[in-house]
């Protein structure tokens, strides 16, 4: 079940009455700026502060006239406010509002996600400690390759998700910034100890350097650390879409009473999780290209990025709260098949044991290339016919000049592929 809470929470951040709720947030912080410097009187704060407020109607009913919605819902306030008025704005840009307003909301999106990666992390630890000893088959190439564990390829997995996390953080705290330097950010009639108060009742950084508006390129590091993880669930989706194929079978999506597959084919059971995670990756990496579009403005500002904000930061925002908390519960549901992973690690008498057995000929003081000449001939064999390497390599009279029958057997011992395994498990807390 998708947490929904989690959905309503970061859906509510990009409402058009929450971001005229940042708005109001930043215009009274800057009232209390003034009030601090005492450039507005305390009755007149406390009397701004009373009666601050707006109507989403209204604000509309404003903007079908003068076409401007920071002007429109200034008129809003202003009009609730009454003659104190006056000392909404002062000095300011529009770009002030809208630009600090956005990194509040990035910081309390910022906020779910971060909770959706640890809560993803926490789960995949769970499922790993379930599996540490659960053998399963690595691939290369989506070709057989050695043994492993089920527990190591979550490991990998938990790994992407903590640099996820480290490389979010790192773009939420460059987004964490604010400006109120009015037009072209000169400072011209507003003293710039107003942005360093305001910023500081905010919780946010004043920009080191603002034109009238902050650089695009900090916005598009956030949604490209967005871009990132989508690509990592995708990376994940792809993997488990793969296990659930029918000729494998290692591990496939939870099956709820009553589901049904196709409406065509009863017997059918599909990775529809995993396959919706992938293709709405697919959305949350076009929108980083759109991000990295609004960097080039023209001189000290353009509008060119605000229509393309309006969508890419809200949709990034709430698809990647939508699609980790959907893996969270793909991942915590997830059935595995151990039997099918166990017999898919011996196919064709267990060819991915043949590096040992060409180390062992190596041992034996074979050269490699002839130890290697030896083994694939053998494996291929196997391969090619349906047949079982282990039977011949001990039916091959070359092999046995070096090896004893024994020394063949020993080498498909699936224990000497997991001896260190607890090594990279320490490395999780596994």
């Amino acid at each position: 079940m998708i947490d929904r809470y989690s959905r309503d929470e970061m859906k509510k951040i990009w409402e058009l009455n929450s971001k005229f709720k940042y708005y109001l947030d930043v215009e009274l912080a800057v009232c209390k700026a003034y009030n601090k410097l005492g450039k507005i009187p305390d009755d007149i704060l406390d009397d701004i502060l009373k009666k601050a407020d707006f109507s989403i109607d209204r604000i509309n009913e404003i903007e079908n006239e003068v076409h401007h919605d920071v002007i429109a819902f200034l008129t809003n306030v202003n009009e609730n406010i009454g003659e104190n008025s006056r000392f909404l704005h002062m000095g300011m840009t529009s770009s002030d509002v809208i630009d600090t307003a956005l990194a509040l909301q990035i910081k309390d999106s910022g906020k779910i996600i971060l909770q959706d990666i640890d809560n993803l992390i926490s789960i995949l630890k769970i499922k790993a400690r379930e599996h540490k000893s659960t053998v399963c088959i690595g691939r290369s190439h989506g070709v057989h390759a050695e043994p492993m564990t089920f527990a190591i390829k979550l490991c990998g997995w938990i790994d992407l998700f903590e640099r996820n996390k480290r490389n979010l953080l790192k773009a939420l705290d460059e987004a964490n910034v604010g400006q109120i330097s009015g037009p072209v950010g000169t400072y011209s009639n507003i003293d710039p100890n107003v942005e360093k108060l305001t910023c500081a009742f905010l919780n946010l950084k004043p920009a080191k350097f603002s034109t009238q508006v902050i650089a695009r390129d900090i916005h598009a590091q956030y949604i490209l650390a967005l871009a990132l993880i989508a690509s990592c669930i995708e990376l994940v989706s792809v993997e488990l879409r793969h296990l659930q194929r029918t000729e494998v079978l290692e591990a496939e999506e939870g099956f709820a009473k009553g589901q049904k597959g196709s409406s065509a084919m009863p017997h059918k059971k599909n990775p529809i999780s995993a396959e919706n995670l992938s293709g709405l990756a697919r959305v949350v990496r076009s929108n980083s290209i759109s991000a990295l579009e609004n960097i080039p403005l023209w001189h000290e500002r353009d509008i060119s990025h605000s229509s393309v904000e309006r969508i890419i930061f809200p949709d990034s925002s709430i698809l990647i709260d939508y699609m980790l908390v959907r893996l969270s519960n793909l991942i915590e549901n997830l059935v595995i098949h151990k039997d099918n992973m166990k017999k898919n690690t011996k196919l064709f008498g267990g060819i991915v044991f043949s590096q040992k057995v060409l180390l062992k000929l190596c041992d034996k003081g074979l050269s490699r290339e002839d130890s290697y000449k030896l083994v694939q001939r053998n494996a291929l064999s196997a391969f090619n016919n349906n047949g079982n390497f282990l039977e011949n390599l001990l039916e091959d009279n070359e092999v046995l000049n070096y090896l004893t029958p024994d020394e063949i057997q020993s080498c498909f011992n699936i224990e000497d592929y997991l001896k260190n395994t607890e090594e990279i498990y320490k490395r999780f807390e596994i």
